[in-house]
Formats: C-alpha cells, sequence, structure tokens
C-alpha cells in the first residue's frame, strides 16, 4: 500500500461492521475467524479498522455516561479539538452501523449526540432567551438543543435535547411547528413549554393552543391553555392541568407545590453537573416553595433550612442528602 493509498467508504463500513459484530459481546469463533481473514486480506483493511477503533476510543467518554440526557454535557467539556474529532468520527459511525457495536441502539442516546451540532444549545445550568427573525421568543432551559429551519411555507423548529418555551410570533403565511423525535407541534398562536424526556415528549400550553401529531399516530390532539399532556410514538397522554413549575424555569425559579423531595431533586440535579444521591428515608417528604435555578447550592441550603435534613458535599461534585442527626 502506497502512503497515500486511503480505506474507501465501502472498506471503511466493512470495518465499522466488523466493529459492531466484536463489541456487542456475542460475536462466535467462527465470525471472529472470518474478521482475521478479512483483516489480513489487505492492508487497506487494516488502516480501515484501525481508524474505526480510533473513532470508538474517542467515544468512550460518551459510552460511560451513566445517563442519554449527560451526553451533551460531555461535548461539551470536551476541548475544541476533541469535540471536531468526535463530530467527525459520529459521520462514519452513522455511515457504518458502528453506533449499534458501542450500544448505542436507542434513539435518545443518538439525538443527544446529534444535538451538539445544532443551531441553538445551553449547557448543564445555562439558560438562553432568543428573539427569532419572525418575533417569535425562544427560551432554552439547561443542556437544551434546537435546530431551526425558517422556509418559505413553513417555520420550524426541531427539539433535540432538553426543554423549550415558545411564545410564537406572529406570521400568517408560515405555520410555527415543533419537531421532536415523538411527534410534531404545531403552534395556534400560543405560549407553550416543550420538555423532551428519554420515553415521551411533554406539552404545556399556556395560551392559545397547540397540536399534538404523535410520530406513531395519523390522528393529532389539541391541547388548550391551562392543560398539557405527554407523547411518544404509542399514542397520547390523558390532559391533566399544565404544571406551573415548567412555565417558572424562564424566570429562573423552580416550583415546588407538595412536590416530593425526590422529584425536586432530580429536578435541580438537571442545572449542575455532578451527582446527588438521597437517603431514602427522607425521599418522600414535601416540599413548598420557590427555589433559585442559577445558583443551586443555594437552593440546597434553602431546603437545609427548611427540611429536617442535612447536605454533605462529600467530594467535588457529589452531593449526599440524609436525615438530620443521622450517620
Amino acid at each position: 500500500m502506497t502512503r497515500r493509498a486511503k480505506p474507501s467508504a465501502a472498506i471503511l463500513r466493512q470495518a465499522a461492521e466488523w466493529h459492531a459484530i466484536l463489541r456487542d459481546g456475542e460475536a462466535t469463533e467462527a465470525e471472529r475467524a472470518d474478521w482475521r481473514q478479512w483483516l489480513a486480506a489487505s492492508e487497506l483493511h487494516l488502516a480501515a479498522w484501525r481508524s474505526v477503533e480510533a473513532i470508538g476510543q474517542q467515544f468512550e467518554p460518551l459510552r460511560q455516561a451513566p445517563a442519554p440526557e449527560q451526553i451533551l454535557a460531555t461535548l461539551q467539556r470536551a476541548d475544541q479539538r476533541l469535540r471536531r474529532r468526535l463530530l467527525t468520527g459520529l459521520a462514519v459511525i452513522s455511515a457504518g452501523g458502528l453506533a449499534g457495536g458501542l450500544g448505542w441502539r436507542h434513539a435518545p442516546l443518538r439525538h443527544t449526540i446529534l444535538a451538539f451540532g445544532a443551531d441553538y444549545q445551553t449547557a448543564v445550568g445555562e439558560q438562553r432567551d432568543l428573539l427569532l427573525t419572525d418575533g417569535t421568543r425562544l427560551w432554552l432551559n439547561t443542556a437544551s438543543a434546537v435546530d431551526a429551519d425558517y422556509g418559505p411555507a413553513l417555520r420550524r423548529l426541531t427539539l433535540l435535547a432538553g426543554e423549550i418555551f415558545i411564545e410564537t410570533g406572529a406570521d400568517a403565511a408560515r405555520p410555527l411547528v415543533v419537531d421532536t423525535r415523538h411527534g410534531r407541534l404545531k403552534a395556534l398562536g400560543t405560549r407553550f413549554n416543550i420538555l423532551l424526556t428519554p420515553d415521551a415528549t411533554r406539552l404545556a400550553v399556556y395560551a392559545g393552543a397547540v397540536s399534538i401529531r404523535s410520530a406513531g399516530l395519523q390522528t393529532s390532539r389539541e391541547l388548550r391553555a391551562g392543560q398539557q399532556a405527554r407523547f411518544n410514538a404509542a399514542g397520547i397522554s390523558a390532559v391533566a392541568p399544565a404544571d406551573n413549575a415548567r412555565e417558572a424555569w424562564t424566570r429562573g425559579l423552580l416550583l415546588a407545590e407538595d412536590t416530593a423531595l425526590h422529584e425536586l431533586i432530580a429536578e435541580l440535579s438537571r442545572y449542575r453537573p455532578g451527582h446527588i444521591t438521597l437517603a431514602d428515608e427522607i425521599a418522600t417528604l414535601k416540599v413548598y416553595g420557590a427555589f433559585p435555578l442559577r445558583d443551586t447550592d443555594r437552593a440546597l441550603n434553602m431546603l437545609g433550612r427548611t427540611l429536617p435534613i442535612e447536605i454533605e458535599y462529600t467530594m467535588p461534585g457529589r452531593v449526599h442528602i440524609k436525615l438530620r442527626g443521622t450517620r
């Protein structure tokens, strides 16, 4: 092989397919023998294999992340050179099917990685307030990512990760829609919130109305002001009263209204790096009040003053909450 010779796209795909087979933990001895034979058949095969292995190693920090929603934060913490390599490698992974071999068969993980290249995004703990070209006001909550595609007939936003709040601008000629992996929302002159979770999209409407079309259904449902629902490809949930907390975050507040402590801590954890653990005996304590999202340490201290709990900072990035007076 000459110095300038490089593996073709087809050979790279073959290498990615072999990587996927060998990394899933179920490869047979016959498959391993076939792989070795393929590897020895050409120096181009060996070069392609080394390239795919290098990509897999670069994605190791992402594979070790404990949850898909933390993938975006991992990418955001990476330096510029590493980010460029990861995004370049993602193109090879997507083309060659390597994602399955890395254990990334689930759509939430793939979408969260792709969110890193979005038009608008926020880091963990960051919030943004944007005014789009049509007068639409868009708030991005912590660790969120949105793509915008405004054409002559349609204004389209795609929520790739996190949470957004929208106050639509007037444009009679171009409807505003928001797509998620679970379906499409069509705004009807409105203010509404969208929260993307691994298994569903949650919509809360505060003014006007929003139409939901699930990715798996041909019918749609309209939600009006004061209503909320969740949906995915399997369908749309029953309508419930809109949660005030899904609007309060745009003002930097986390509202607790007869909220279990474990639910409040799970929400607060979205706004800070690291990990918070909670003792089982205090998980169901009820919490009331408004807590600052832009200063999560202060929010934790407020909880410590109003509840019979102790906040322990065990190490950088790690917090443990326990019943006051216990070891």
